[in-house]
Formats: structure tokens, sequence, C-alpha cells
């Protein structure tokens, strides 16, 4: 009896071996889905995987959010500054900042500085200019060369600007003093408000004191010498004179 009842025992403990066998491959397989997601970079193609791929490896699909985001990207350069050129030559043109009605005196003239200036120091005022026109107060100059009306007598041309323009800048230089004609652009600009403070403005440059006009003793002028030029003061005055008149 006891040959007997060890012979059915073998069988049973044979099977051991192979239920290990079965579970650890029922656990190797159940472990292999876990590694699947390395297979995701190499096929972006399937469907069930591009959900996780957008905006991450693809350079050309995570671009254009920060490209949108980007006020360079949304607005080309040259369109930019054609809108800040078209701002500044046009006079008519109100600055989206101040507000008109708030200061109506402003707006009862077409130009808020008027330039008067030498024929060699043309490059110089065109710098002045575009530096007022380019500023936060958005000036409206008047330069003559630019804004005289083709075919108007030079003379009158001067004299309405003078009138239509709340301040003068004077650009003295050497070759503002041996130009007879700009001689009477500066008489002509003490005559039509000689006694306005602050809106006739000289801007003395490559000069010293002594050289000065003596016309203009009696007023203060813009140095120079300075490394803007003094384009800065003459901007504060204007911007001070226009308050003035709100």
């Amino acid at each position: 009896m006891a040959s007997s009842s060890s012979v059915p025992a073998s069988p049973a403990q044979s099977k051991k071996p192979r239920d290990k066998i079965a579970d650890w491959l029922r656990q190797t397989l159940l472990k292999k889905p876990k590694k699947m997601p390395i297979s995701r970079e190499s096929h972006p193609s399937d469907g069930s995987q591009t959900a996780p791929q957008d905006g991450l490896p693809s350079p050309s699909r995570s671009s254009p959010p920060s490209c949108s985001s980007h006020p360079s990207c949304s607005s080309p350069p040259s369109h930019s500054s054609h809108q800040s050129r078209s701002s500044g030559l046009s006079p008519t043109l109100q600055p989206t900042h101040m507000d008109p009605s708030s200061s109506s005196g402003r707006w009862s003239k077409d130009y808020d500085v008027c330039v008067c200036h030498s024929e060699e120091d043309l490059e110089a005022a065109q710098e002045l200019v575009s530096y007022l026109e380019s500023s936060k107060a958005s000036l409206r100059c008047f330069l003559q060369l630019r804004d005289a009306t083709p075919g108007g007598a030079i003379v009158s041309e001067l004299c309405q600007a003078l009138s239509s323009s709340h301040c003068r800048v004077l650009l003295i230089t050497p070759g503002f003093l041996r130009d007879p004609w700009c001689k009477y652009q500066m008489l002509q600009a003490l005559t039509e408000a000689p006694g306005a403070e602050g809106c006739t403005i000289p801007l003395l440059s490559g000069l010293t004191r002594a050289a000065y006009p003596p016309e203009l003793r009696f007023m203060y002028y813009v140095d120079g010498r300075g490394q803007d030029g003094g384009f800065y003061q003459v901007k504060e005055a204007v911007v001070r004179y226009l308050e003035t008149l709100s």
C-alpha cells in the first residue's frame, strides 16, 4: 500500500515546474506592453500615437504657436516702419496717445514745429524732424523742402508755415549765420510771436556762445554739443509749450 500511494504523487509534483514556467511566461507577456511606448517614436504615422507626439518632436508643429505669440512675427518690420513713417509725414494724423478734445488748442494749427535751417544743414534738419515725428508725442513738423507747396513763392510759403506752426526751431550753425535767407527766417519767426515765451527754440550747433546771434540774446538756447545733438531738449520744449495750449 505504501508503494501504491507514492505512485500517484509523482504526476502532481511533475506539474509544478510546468505551472511555474507557465506563470513566468504569463508575467513576461504581461510586461511586454509596458515597453511598447518605445516604438511610438519610430511609428509617427500610427493614429493612436499622434496625440502624444503633437507639439513634442515635430518643430513644424510647435513653431506656429511661438510665432503667432511673438509681435515681431505677427507684424512684419517693413509694415510697422511704414506706419511710423506715414504717421510722421502726414500732418493731419492725430497721435493715438493724445486726446484731441483735451488739447484742442494744439489742433488749431496745422503744425507743431517749423524747422528753420540753412541749405547746407538739410541733413541735420531731417534728422531732427525724424526724431521729433517718431517720438511718443508724434510732433507734426514742417520742413520747407519737403512740405512746401510746389510752385508756391518761397517767402509766402515760409510765412504761411510760421503762422501755421505753434513752435519754431532755429537750427543755428555756421552755415545758418552765413546765409542771409536764414537771418530772414529768424527775424520772421521772431515777428510772428514777439511776446510768446517758449515758442521760438534756438538750437546752437557747432558754435560757441560768443557766436550766438544778438537778436536772440534775450532767450535761452539749446546746446547741441550733447550726445543727441540737443534733440531731446528741443522735443521737451515743444511738448511743454503744447501743454500750455490745452
